[in-house]
């Protein structure tokens, strides 16, 4: 299984309910805004930045990422990478954050 990190950005002038329809849009797609460090903990992502754990290749995680975001907006930036993350200064998450992710 492979890792995969996304960022979306909605271009011209989105509203925040327009990002929240946009987060609704990639968990329904299968894609997380939590990651989990080698320690078991969960942290939060920045803004508009999404997490995928799969063994589809990087351009079919990059077209599923861009048809989920394409759903609610209609000129976005999309990012895909795949590999191993390292991050300093995430948010933590609670176990209810992650209960309702």
């Amino acid at each position: 299984m492979a890792n995969f990190m996304i960022r979306i950005e909605l271009s011209g002038s989105p509203t925040w309910q327009d990002y929240e329809n946009l987060h609704k849009a990639m968990k329904r797609a299968g894609f997380s805004r939590l990651i989990t460090g080698s320690d078991g903990i969960v942290y939060h992502l920045p803004h508009a930045q999404y997490s995928r754990t799969t063994n589809l290749p990087v351009s079919d995680v990059r077209d599923q990422a861009q048809a989920a975001a394409m759903s609610v907006w209609s000129s976005i930036q999309t990012l895909t990478t795949e590999g191993s993350s390292a991050w300093i200064g995430l948010r933590q998450a609670t176990p209810a954050e992650v209960t309702a992710a």
